[in-house]
């Protein structure tokens, strides 16, 4: 017997020592992946081995345990085998499973090492050629929305009766037509509205019990004033017919039959509205509305950003509104054992791995959830006792060495 074997094992002991020792070590690191050492016997022409080496050393890529961080820009790869990808300011691509970003004060996302998340920018699809690109949540103030449709449902009390008082028609400039009073309709609401410009508008909508014949034989009739804050009446409606069946269900206007229109002013400009009056009624109720909105808004201020599970990086703006501002991409590998590790919890492909698989979570690549980040896969308890095996083998093979320095010994005392 000879020292080789000895020397052999206790270096392959001590290799599987510092692979134990650095899962212990990263059993807290975020999108860290477990590593085990394997062994190979060495033979050279005879049937006596000459040890043992090293043979490689693989990851496990198992997902580890999903926990919450309570960071919008945590964001943890779930039920999946995609990675981060990420590139360096000197354009080099790498791969992660660590999803702990930050935002920097340009607006670019980066990991915690400065490697910049990619993706497509918001309007962007993937594919077709397109190639991800660093992401950037822009602090950009949103453009306001001109309001272009209006949707309402009021409820008309069918037990109104006649308005004393005429409603009055808009004055000849440069008269100012006189503000309505109670005495001129039976309910009134405030209809906001918004310019090109941002601008809010308010408009008021009265209603008034119509004395006249019917339009629907039985029904009754109902005049609806729409006018600026001035009371000067709002254009396509002067006034608007609401013709009511006996059973109280709106038969005219039809949907989107009206336009309400405002000139240019300040600035902005024309409006044109579409008003959507479907589902209003004439029952034995109070007046009241029943939905009212439209779809115009102001500028708006970035205040968040959320990562939903298609990896679309949301923003929530000052003015109650979202706006898409990016996709984060994903690439999948068909070897995944073939990454080599860079540290800093990164990979980068190569030619065991195979060319990286990008596109967007969902599918084998996983989906993402947001404020939570994938710890570890490390089983700390089994690599306890694999710590315990493996000391007890460097221990064995030190005891080898010892029997032979011992037969050396008794040769030299011959």
């Amino acid at each position: 017997m000879g020292f080789g074997q000895g020397v052999s094992g206790l270096n392959a002991a001590a290799s599987n020592l510092d692979v134990i020792g650095n899962n212990i070590a990263n059993a807290n690191t975020v999108g860290y992946k477990q590593s085990a050492a394997q062994f190979a016997d060495i033979y050279a022409g005879t049937k006596i081995g000459l040890g043992v080496r090293v043979n490689s050393v693989v990851q496990s890529f198992n997902q580890g345990n999903i926990e919450a961080s309570g960071r919008a820009l945590d964001v943890a790869i779930t039920n999946g085998n995609g990675f981060f990808r990420l590139t360096s300011p000197e354009g080099a691509v790498y791969y992660s499973r660590n999803g702990q970003f930050q935002r920097q004060e340009d607006g670019r996302i980066t990991n915690m090492q400065g490697l910049q998340v990619t993706g497509y920018p918001a309007g962007v699809a993937g594919g077709a050629g397109v190639q991800p690109q660093p992401l950037v949540v822009s602090n950009a103030q949103m453009e306001p929305k001109a309001t272009s449709n209006i949707t309402a449902k009021f409820q008309l009390d069918s037990r109104s009766t006649v308005p004393a008082n005429p409603f009055p028609p808009a004055a000849v400039p440069p008269a100012t037509t006189p503000a309505p009073d109670s005495s001129m309709f039976n309910y009134s609401t405030a209809i906001n509205v918004y310019d090109s410009l941002g601008n809010k508008q308010q408009l008021m909508a009265y209603f008034a019990k119509s004395g006249g014949a019917p339009t629907v034989g039985g029904g009754t009739d109902w005049k609806m004033y729409v006018t600026d804050v001035n009371g000067n009446p709002v254009g396509g409606a002067a006034p608007l017919t609401l013709a009511f069946d006996n059973s109280g269900a709106l038969q005219s206007p039809a949907a989107n039959a009206v336009t309400l229109t405002q000139p240019a002013v300040n600035g902005a400009q024309a409006m044109s509205m579409a008003l959507d009056l479907t589902g209003t009624t004439q029952f034995g109720a109070d007046n009241d509305v029943k939905q009212l909105s439209q779809n115009g808004y102001t500028s708006g201020s970035l205040l968040g950003f959320s990562v939903n599970g298609d990896g679309t990086i949301t923003g929530n703006y000052s003015n109650e509104q979202t706006k898409p501002l990016g996709q984060i991409v994903m690439a999948a590998f068909g070897n995944v054992e073939g990454l080599k590790p860079e540290g800093d919890n990164v990979w980068s492909a190569t030619g065991a791995s195979g060319q990286a698989l990008v596109g967007v979570a969902g599918g084998s690549m996983g989906t993402l959830r947001s404020n939570a980040v994938e710890a570890s896969n490390v089983d700390l308890s089994g690599q306890l006792v694999n710590l315990i095996v493996a000391q007890r083998n460097y221990q064995a093979n030190a005891q080898t060495i010892k029997a032979q320095d011992t037969v050396m010994q008794t040769l030299v005392n011959l």
